[in-house]
């Protein structure tokens, strides 16, 4: 599974853990993601997508197509 996210392209970011005395060494910062399936009623079908918490959080304002389609037209999904 990647770790991006299928609705908002978030990808992990790069940065650095700081300890007490600032040395600095990598770390990750990883996409809160959850795989999730998602009804599309007019298709009469199921979707299942990597999707993060902001991502869920746009399909509930927008719903389910016009996000999958919007993300389709990014170019962060290639079909659904």
């Amino acid at each position: 599974m990647s770790r991006v996210c299928q609705i908002t392209g978030k990808k992990a970011m790069v940065g650095n853990n700081v300890s007490h005395s600032k040395r600095r060494t990598k770390r990750r910062f990883n996409v809160n993601l959850f795989k999730k399936k998602f009804y599309i009623s007019d298709e009469d079908r199921w979707v299942q997508i990597n999707v993060s918490a902001a991502g869920i959080r746009t399909i509930n304002k927008k719903g389910v197509k016009p996000a999958l389609l919007e993300a389709q037209a990014k170019g962060f999904i290639d079909k659904f």
